[in-house]
């Protein structure tokens, strides 16, 4: 009698056990460059992030009905340091089981390095598009729906050429992402017959870049293009270059296409030429409503993405049926590409479901996500022009 009610007694406390662990709520992390170079950009990307947990966590289907919590950290986007001690806390003091970001290209790499790997955490960012993550040694823990740079830069120089532009002047922030963007770009307009007539770096903070606009309007360039952030030194360089008449045509990579230049300069960058990720179809439509009617009105870059890795991520763990990195990174490229039942934004439950079901998806979302096998997206990118009233889509390419 006393053996059976401590083996009953046992019993009841390791179902207590498994229905606590069934209802302890999974924690993300959301790590974005809150302040730096891009913070007028992040509230919108994170938000549409978390926009994508809170639907898988509201629908009652993500892993039996566990919640979802995001966790928010800075990155700073450009402070490596910043961004890894950032990482740091959120593995270790928040127990988040899987990051997205880290925002920008090096942190990105930082915290692959120093925190994901190390402690076997997967992360998968929408907005890092250094060409040198592709290859980076991630253990299989690193994915991103950020296209790399290594075809934007193609797409620039096909787009420049096609418009009869064969002479450019290239200015570019020193780090990953201006280094890598600049680097495709030049490669690929070379390749097309067009010359890189000066490729010069600039330092983001500066207070005066009349030494750099100077070189660059030395080159005999007529049209510039500007590797860089709309909250940083990207910004000022334009502004000094309409202050001083160097130029007064510019090519806006996706760093720069934000509506803050667009309220800043209006119809001064009607002539210029700006690149985004991302298709126009009607699931971007869609998901722009959507958008709309939760509060997320700022047109910037990556939102599609942002949204589209919360969840990816959230139908990988559906799919491995567990939180653990190793299982979710096996399930990542199963739920993101074909064959399966196409989930659009809006549809995660659905998609949530058919997993619950031992069905197939295949997650095409708001940026038609198409994983490569290192997990790179192959991605689309819309040509863009500028006006007062935001940005007209000129073709997709």
């Amino acid at each position: 009698m006393i053996k059976k009610l401590f083996l009953t007694t046992a019993l009841c406390a390791s179902l207590s056990t498994v229905s606590s662990a069934q209802e302890d709520p999974v924690r993300i992390g959301v790590l974005f460059g809150f302040t730096g170079p891009i913070e007028s950009m992040v509230p919108a990307i994170a938000d549409s992030a978390e926009l994508a947990l809170q639907e898988a966590s509201k629908s009652g289907l993500f892993l039996n009905g566990r919640d979802i919590v995001p966790v928010r950290a800075d990155s700073t986007c450009v402070d490596t340091s910043v961004a890894v001690a950032a990482a740091e806390r959120l593995v270790t003091a928040d127990s988040v089981s899987a990051i997205i970001g880290a925002g920008c290209s090096g942190a990105a790499s930082a915290v692959l390095a120093n925190v994901a790997i190390p402690h076997n955490v997967l992360s998968i960012s929408p907005t890092a598009t250094s060409p040198g993550l592709t290859h980076s040694k991630d253990n299989g823990l690193f994915f991103r729906t950020a296209p790399s740079d290594a075809r934007q830069g193609e797409v620039i120089a096909e787009l420049l050429i096609e418009k009869g532009i064969r002479k450019i002047a290239v200015t570019y922030t020193a780090n990953d992402y201006g280094v890598g963007l600049s680097s495709s770009f030049t490669k690929a307009f070379e390749a097309f017959g067009g010359k890189v007539l000066i490729a010069a770096s600039h330092v983001d903070g500066k207070g005066d870049y009349s030494a750099e606009i100077a070189a660059l309007s030395a080159s005999g360039a007529d049209i510039l293009m500007v590797v860089g952030y709309a909250d940083q030194g990207g910004r000022a360089i334009i502004q000094a270059s309409l202050d001083t008449g160097a130029f007064h045509r510019f090519v806006l990579p996706d760093g720069m296409t934000s509506e803050l230049l667009i309220k800043e300069f209006g119809t001064a960058l009607a002539e210029s030429i700006g690149t985004l990720p991302g298709g126009d179809n009607d699931l971007v439509d869609q998901f722009e409503r959507m958008l709309k009617a939760n509060g997320i009105n700022d047109h910037v870059p990556f939102r599609a993405e942002a949204y589209d890795a919360a969840a990816i991520l959230t139908l990988a763990m559906q799919a491995a049926g567990t939180t653990d990195s190793d299982a979710v990174s096996k399930t990542m490229l199963r739920v993101a590409n074909a064959p399966g039942i196409k989930i659009g934004p809006g549809e995660i439950g659905k998609g949530l479901r058919i997993l619950a079901q031992g069905g197939e998806i295949d997650y095409v979302g708001a940026s038609a996500v198409e994983f490569t096998p290192e997990g790179d997206a192959n991605g689309t990118y819309r040509e863009v022009t500028f006006s007062e009233t935001g940005f007209e889509t000129v073709r997709i390419w």
